[in-house]
């Protein structure tokens, strides 16, 4: 019997699910600076994105560039940030981190020198410098996993705006789908075994019951590798 297996119409990229990037409004990330110099921003608008859960605010560089970059709490319109390796240890401004002091609050941190800010960007997040060595900066991020970078990658300075975003409850399960929805995320996610037999290989002979080992060969034909693929074992781990 065909399946028609969630996962699979997703990953074929039609346009239902499709990421609704059109009501984005732009990439967050900093502009590049040369090294040695000084280069200083004005916040011109804080502005929402469907696509980012923190606020953004509109720069506006002396070098005539305009990017978009999560806000800070505590940043307002007009506010200057300036981006450079002496620049002052303030809310917003961007530093490498070999020039930022231990234990200081940072997100929007490079994992490469350029790309402009890759980890520690969802709203409310912060980082902390642990450490410094030669090989590199060791820094704690929000999941209090340790990773190092290189010393030359940027950061901002601060904690990222909409720390209060995960407190308010959705409380009906109507306000979760649609602010799901804004962001096209697959929600409710629905148990293989309480789907019908049409829908699921684990699906269908009295709702959840399963029926069937959920161990996959690796050979299975599209449609029913699903559940543990190819594990390389099964059953309960006796010590």
């Amino acid at each position: 019997m065909g399946k028609s297996l969630i996962q699979q119409k997703r990953g074929k990229g039609s346009p239902r699910y499709r990421a609704p990037s059109f009501r984005y409004r732009g990439k967050a990330d900093f502009t590049g600076y040369e090294e040695g110099k000084v280069i200083s921003a004005s916040v011109g608008d804080i502005v929402h994105s469907s696509g980012h859960s923190a606020p953004l605010m509109e720069l506006k560089y002396s070098n005539g560039e305009t990017s978009l970059l999560q806000a800070p709490e505590g940043i307002k319109v007009g506010d200057k940030i300036e981006i450079g390796k002496d620049v002052e240890i303030k809310s917003g401004n961007i530093l490498p981190l070999k020039s930022i002091p231990e234990g200081t609050s940072i997100y929007n941190i490079e994992s490469n020198p350029g790309d402009g800010g890759k980890f520690v960007r969802a709203g409310g997040a912060f980082a902390k410098i642990i450490t410094k060595m030669d090989e590199g900066v060791v820094v704690e991020l929000p999941s209090s996993k340790r990773r190092t970078f290189m010393p030359e990658c940027k950061a901002v300075i601060g904690v990222v705006a909409g720390s209060g975003r995960t407190e308010k409850p959705f409380l009906k399960a109507g306000t979760r789908y649609y602010a799901m929805t804004a962001r096209n995320k697959m929600w409710p996610i629905v148990s293989g075994t309480s789907m019908n037999s049409v829908d699921h290989p684990f699906g269908g002979s009295s709702s959840h019951a399963k029926g069937i080992p959920t161990q996959s060969a690796r050979n299975s034909p599209p449609g029913r590798k699903v559940g543990k693929i190819a594990p390389k074992r099964t059953g309960r781990h006796k010590r």
